[in-house]
Formats: structure tokens, sequence, C-alpha cells
């Protein structure tokens, strides 16, 4: 299998917009939890913003990076560069591993944006929502996903990770973070098994408590094992997922939802 011309550009929309569709009517089918933020006209400025905002990230990635992850791994294989080819791996268990360490990579970032107080600053936008649906997983400052292709970047020509991994991975963490975002009522028996191969939605609620030791907790998109390795792992929020507060403790109000609002956060000193 190879990764050519528009197919990457054509097979991530697809897949975003089955599984972007998908999550939201199961949200409306079965919702976790029924909230004003979450409901009518905060939902639909909610739901503006946040799709606003991967539409101008999407914008910004393009002009700056063009290549964007797939490109780079393109380019890497072009030229033999990474540990992989010069290791002589074999493709399969080199695009294995390479989607292992990009997932770790990915949750190193996500750490990473929490403890360093610059990073902190643009990240803190995404976490600013008082809801939690399926477009929060969406809801990142430009800057931060800038920031985050140069990262993925640098991993994938390290490891000369093959093209059609690196397509794949991309794939998978924007599918599960839809997933784990969403606002689905999944019953707690089926929670409790698939967490322990796949990040779900209770499980990453938790990271969007308004409480910093809930916040600094389950950092994962999509493997929950970094968690647990790295004691990072919280199962359920102190004041249960029904009552628990979401967002920043700052910022309380609509404010959050709007778009303008959203994007100049990261300038703001408090």
């Amino acid at each position: 299998m190879t990764v050519e011309g528009n197919s990457e550009v054509i097979l991530r929309l697809v897949a975003f917009a089955a599984i972007f569709g998908a999550m939201a009517v199961f949200e409306l089918w079965s919702p976790r939890l029924e909230r004003a933020e979450m409901m009518g006209a905060l939902k639909s400025r909610r739901w503006f913003t946040n799709l606003s905002m991967v539409i101008l990230s999407s914008l910004l990635l393009r002009l700056i990076f063009p290549a964007a992850a797939v490109g780079t791994a393109l380019w890497a294989q072009a030229n033999g560069y990474g540990l992989f080819p010069a290791l002589g791996l074999n493709p399969v268990i080199g695009g294995i591993l390479a989607f292992i360490v990009l997932d770790f990579a990915v949750w190193l970032e996500h750490v990473a944006s929490h403890k360093i107080p610059l990073l902190w600053r643009i990240h803190r936008m995404h976490h600013a929502d008082t809801g939690f649906d399926v477009t929060t997983a969406l809801r990142f400052h430009p800057l931060e996903i800038v920031l985050s292709m140069f990262w993925k970047a640098a991993v994938i020509i390290a490891l000369g990770a093959p093209p059609v991994s690196v397509l794949l991975f991309e794939i998978v963490l924007n599918g599960t973070a839809m997933f784990n975002h969403s606002n689905i009522d999944l019953p707690r028996r089926i929670d409790g098994h698939l967490r322990k191969l796949l990040v779900t939605p209770d499980m990453h609620r938790v990271h969007h408590s308004t409480l910093r030791r809930e916040t600094d907790s389950n950092y994962g998109f999509n493997f929950p094992f970094w968690d647990r390795i790295f004691r990072t792992y919280n199962a359920q929020p102190s004041a249960g997922h029904a009552k628990m507060e979401i967002g920043l403790k700052n910022w309380r109000d609509g404010r959050p939802a709007g778009l303008l609002w959203s994007l100049l956060l990261p300038f703001r000193k408090s």
C-alpha cells in the first residue's frame, strides 16, 4: 500500500466526517451528561467556535507546514532518513513500532503542555470549554496544532516511520480523540473493559475537571497504557461524572464559547 497525491487528504476527510457524524448522533441518542452548556443556544455557540477552530487550524497548518505528517514521512522515506531504515527493519514491524512510539510522543507532548507554563497558556484554550462533547476534541488553538506538527515531524524523521503507518496513526488519533471527548453514555461494564485498551469518554472526562489534581491525570488520547505506566491514571472524578465541574475555574461563564475570546486566550495574563 502506498500514499500518493491527494489520497491522504481524502481518506482523512472521509474518516473525520464518518466518526464525527457517528459520535454526534450517539450523543443525541444517549447523552452521558445533560447540562445547559451542552444544549440550546450555548451549545450552538460552542459548536460554532470549536468547529471554526479546527478549520482555522487546518488552514494555518497547510500554510506553514504543507507537507504535514504523511508528507514528512514520504520525504524521510525518499531520502532514507531515520532509525528504522538504518537498521533495515521490516516495514510491517517498523509500522507497528512507529504507531506505538508516535502515540507515546503525543502523550508526552500533552504532559508537557500542562507542565511548561508557555505551552499551558496555549493549551488551556482546549480546557476552557465548559462543555464536553465531540466538538471539544476539535478545540485546539491553531498555534498548538502547528507546534504539535513540528514535534510529530521530528519523531517521524528520527524514526523513518513508514508513511502508511503515519497516515493510519493520524486517522486513528483523530478518531479516538473525537470518541473519548464525546458525551456518550457507555454502559459501565463496557467502559470498564474498554478502557484497558482504549481511552474512553469517562476516562478522559476526568482530565477536563476544574480540579488541578484531576486535570493532571489521564493524558492519553488513544492508548491508556502510558497513564498507568507513569502513574497519572485516575479512574473517576471525586465528585462523580454527574456533578463534576468541567473547564477552568477562572472562566465558568459563557466567554469560552466565543471564537475571538478563545483565540486570544493564550495572550491573556490571568
